[in-house]
């Protein structure tokens, strides 16, 4: 009987701790003024996670990526991918690079689930302290 209780419990820590996934669709909200700007998809290509803009929302006000340089410049927001390369390590996705198009700046990138709904998404130069968090929320 204990040990079939244990084999229970570790079934359920394994569902609930281990089976949750940054895969899926995500809204953004803007770091200065709080409304919702964009969903985003998080998609696995060639074991590594990628994000891409798939639907600008009406509050968004920055729709291309003039900002931006190189293959980015001027590119339309939509299809776009802002997020790239991450890598899993332990709880979270590292080793990996985002984009703000706002100021057209690539910065090295982390994520990470805060239970099932929210994620973290860390821009950062250098060191992870020299950053910020932005919370993404799941679109159901």
């Amino acid at each position: 009987m204990a040990r079939m209780m244990f084999m229970a419990l570790l079934c359920f820590v394994m569902v609930t701790g281990y089976g949750q996934s940054p895969l899926g669709v995500w809204k953004n909200l803007d770091d200065t003024d709080g409304k919702e700007k964009s969903h985003i998809e998080i998609y696995e290509q060639n074991g590594k996670l990628r994000g891409k803009v798939i639907k600008l929302l009406p509050a968004a006000t920055i729709t291309r990526c003039d900002k931006c340089s190189g293959a980015y410049k001027g590119k339309s927001l939509v299809g776009l991918d802002i997020l790239w390369d991450m890598e899993k390590s332990g709880g979270q996705w590292d080793n990996g690079q985002i984009i703000d198009p706002k100021n057209g700046k690539i910065y090295k990138c982390k994520i990470s689930l805060d239970g099932n709904d929210k994620l973290d998404v860390r821009g950062y130069m250098g060191i992870s302290v020299f950053g910020r968090t932005q919370t993404w929320y799941r679109v159901k």
